[in-house]
């Protein structure tokens, strides 16, 4: 087994998840099997109750684990399906190392970080990437590659730091390889390409006990032949394993980038390896017409994106991916256009503080209740409708809580009004459902349990075994069977399922209410997919309209750039008026 390393340096957030995923790329193109682990530093078990404005998404896999997303960069890029286990978390370990030492197995002795936690952490690489990625029992990783969160020197880190110090000699000089990523800045006044930080970078490193075999070097621009000098002279690495991690046009570049910049050698002469370097780029001819497409296509798509989180856009990273995986089947430039979904709801609805506070109520042009004037929500509730009008296609992706949940519910009622292309996921089937009952059916309170927990009508329900103690890791989770009622339905001619089932990924704590199926359906609301019971609603889709589903998964979580997601094809499809033509063709 070989083991790739991927630290990072000077700030976060250079890239460290791509650049892995990358050298996957490179490494499964030479033929071999590839597996990755992410090592997050926090204290949480997993990232299942963090706030997607801090972490961003949180990435659901099909055992349930919930996860980093990296993850999901990993499972894209090199096309695995990955479990729990691949992503560490120093909660995990601490978890499993406390309930050894209450259960006795340390047989009294002091349990400490070195060395029990940092056994603890190598036992755990070493398990997970023997495990199969591919469903074959014989099909075990030929090549683990781990990204170890944060930077180095980060006190959260050391542990880890430390434990993957012992492995290097646990593992063998042939079998460890550290690819150690960097940032080399160019200040504006001076405009000369600064080595100082990466050197500082490599310093502490070194200083900890691990040497890199290998530099990816984040820069805007390429970087100048005397810098690569520069950092081999400073950093210990020979100027032919320095590989330059430049800005490019789309992240499909990258693995063509570390190919043409003689990666391959380089893994072969640490690792020993034999791969061919002609194998590898003969390989990567799809995914080199994918990159050019993407760069090439000028027809563009609008789709307004009516989210919670949009002031973080890797809150929605899966859909944003999935969508530009659509686009490039359908070939189609994405133009996305973010729009917070409580910009749609009427300004007296966000200025209840202002609007109802009685004969002490400040006067109209003081701040409502975001601390913005009600000039300001006036303005912004004109551009939302501005924008959402000028939709090809509407998206309504996942979300938690109340906030922007009646501008999500507008969003659906314009889409199905107007005929605009909606593809509602998770949170957007679920306001997709009250729309529909308030609506269409004459139902103007219904609502979710979630937002209001004495609604008259409760079209949306907690499910019956879910937690209403505990938050993490007790949601309907991971891959879930979901029955095609019928094959007469766009969604099941989208999935062309020979089986009549599909299997995707879940993550919620709300469904559809089972009393109220017969109503909606009566009404022309069809749910054309049901788990295996009958009484959860998976899909729902409707008549007479260019494109109207929603999911209660998450379609996203599942697509790759050469394998679209379904729903998001036909999204696309439909937004760019293709649909009925794919639809008769099937092609």
């Amino acid at each position: 087994m070989k083991y790739v390393l991927v630290s990072g340096g000077v700030v976060s957030g250079l890239g460290k998840g791509v650049t892995a995923s990358s050298l996957g790329v490179l490494l499964k193109a030479a033929g071999l099997r590839v597996t990755a682990i992410k090592i997050d530093p926090y204290l949480n078990i997993d990232a299942g109750t963090m706030s997607p404005f801090e972490h961003g998404e949180v990435f659901v896999l099909d055992d349930g684990g919930e996860s980093d997303l990296d993850l999901g960069n990993y499972e894209r890029f090199m096309d695995v399906t990955l479990r729990r286990d691949n992503n560490i978390t120093t909660g995990k370990i601490y978890q499993a190392v406390v309930e050894k030492e209450r259960r006795g197995d340390y047989l009294g002795k002091t349990v400490q970080v070195v060395p029990h936690i940092t056994d603890a952490i190598q036992d755990w690489i070493e398990r997970v990437a023997h495990v199969p990625v591919d469903g074959n029992p014989d099909g075990k990783p030929d090549v683990c590659i781990i990204e170890l969160g944060g930077t180095v020197g980060d006190i959260e880190s050391a542990p880890f730091v430390e434990a993957l110090r012992q492995f290097q000699f646990r593992v063998g000089a042939e079998n460890f390889c550290l690819v150690h990523v960097s940032l080399v800045p160019v200040l504006g006044v001076v405009g000369e390409q600064k080595t100082k930080p990466t050197q500082h970078s490599v310093q502490t490193l070194r200083s900890l006990g691990l040497m890199p075999h290998m530099l990816a070097v984040r820069s805007t621009g390429e970087l100048e032949k005397s810098t690569s000098e520069k950092l081999a002279l400073f950093c210990h690495v020979p100027t032919s394993h320095i590989i330059n991690v430049h800005d490019v046009s789309n992240i499909w570049h990258v693995p063509l980038l570390l190919l043409r910049q003689g990666t391959i050698g380089s893994l072969n002469t640490v690792l020993k390896l034999n791969m061919s370097e002609a194998t590898v780029t003969r390989e990567l001819t799809q995914w080199r017409l994918r990159a050019e497409k993407w760069d090439q296509m000028t027809k563009k798509v609008t789709i307004v994106m009516v989210g919670k989180y949009t002031g973080l856009s890797d809150a929605y990273l899966s859909v944003i991916k999935a969508l530009q995986h659509a686009c490039i089947a359908c070939s189609v430039k994405l133009d996305l256009v973010w729009l917070e979904a409580a910009d749609l709801e009427p300004v007296d609805s966000k200025s209840t503080a202002v609007a109802n506070c009685g004969p002490d109520a400040p006067p109209p042009d003081s701040d409502g209740a975001d601390g913005e004037s009600i000039e300001t929500l006036e303005a912004r509730h004109t551009k939302a409708w501005e924008t959402i009008r000028s939709a090809d296609g509407v998206l309504v992706p996942g979300g938690f809580g109340e906030r922007g949940v009646e501008g999500k519910i507008l969003a659906a009622n314009y889409a199905r009004t107007s005929g605009v292309p909606y593809l509602g996921i998770c949170l957007g089937m679920q306001t997709a459902v009250i729309e529909f009952c308030r609506n269409v059916i004459g139902m103007p309170e219904a609502h979710s349990t979630e937002m209001h927990q004495a609604t008259p009508n409760p079209c949306i329900v907690f499910m019956p075994e879910g937690s209403t103690t505990h938050m993490g890791g007790t949601m309907r989770l991971g891959s879930r069977r979901t029955i095609l009622q019928t094959m007469d339905s766009t969604a099941a001619k989208l999935y062309q399922s020979a089986s009549g089932f599909i299997d995707e990924r879940h993550r919620h704590r709300y469904e559809v209410n089972p009393e109220y199926v017969d109503r909606l359906e009566k009404a022309g609301c069809r749910f054309v997919g049901k788990d295996e019971t009958g009484r959860r609603m998976e899909i729902m889709e409707l008549d007479n309209h260019p494109y109207f589903i929603a999911a209660q998964f998450h379609p996203e979580y599942k697509s790759r750039p050469g394998r679209p997601s379904p729903l998001f094809t036909g999204f696309i499809l439909g937004a760019t008026k293709q649909l009925d033509m794919f639809l008769q063709s099937g092609s």
